[in-house]
């Protein structure tokens, strides 16, 4: 039996299953940067997903103004515990270091991302409902969409600054990942 033969589901299951908390802990820094509300139904599910191993490391990193940065030391572990079991052998720390660190800022981009196509495609759909989902969606894409709204005002109705503002995300992730990966 080849080695790959079980190593490489067992891998995509591991990196599904971390892959996904890493994304719940994203959306947990974002939330809580926004002070969105921690009542909302999908806010508390976050906040009850992350509770136990940001409550351990919560008296290390603490929040400093507004960042948890417990919940950052966590996803850059997790992302870490990804690329150790990834590149098997003997891995260089500090290339398994910089790669997830480019990872996670990749991650926290494509975030805002879809955060704001979904925000644009759900305005034109239905406008005026309100959902759990749609408020934490707009407070996450608050902090990127406010400075280009003040930039471009609305032209007869109609709100370009999110397509400034993906573009501007398209460029960021273009200038900054490749350096980082450079390092590697």
């Amino acid at each position: 039996m080849p080695e790959g033969y079980l190593s490489n589901p067992l891998m995509l299951i591991i990196n599904s299953l971390v892959g996904a908390y890493i994304f719940v802990l994203v959306l947990r820094v974002l939330l809580q940067y926004t002070n969105a509300d921690s009542r909302n139904p999908v806010s508390s599910f976050i906040i009850k997903a992350t509770q136990v191993p940001l409550k351990v490391l919560k008296p290390i990193f603490p929040t400093v103004k507004g960042l948890n940065l417990s919940a950052i030391v966590l996803m850059l572990v997790l992302q870490m515990l990804i690329g150790f079991l990834a590149m098997r052998g003997q891995p260089n720390v500090w290339v398994v270091f910089i790669w997830s660190l480019t990872e996670l800022i990749s991650t926290i981009i494509n975030v805002f991302i879809y955060s704001i196509f979904a925000t644009v495609i759900l305005s034109w759909i239905n406008p005026g409902a309100h959902n759990p989902v749609v408020s934490l969606l707009y407070r996450i894409t608050a902090p990127v969409l406010t400075p280009f709204q003040r930039l471009i005002p609305p032209m007869g109705g109609i709100d370009f600054s999110p397509i400034v503002a993906l573009l501007a995300l398209q460029v960021l992730k273009m200038l900054l990942l490749p350096p980082l990966f450079a390092l590697i």
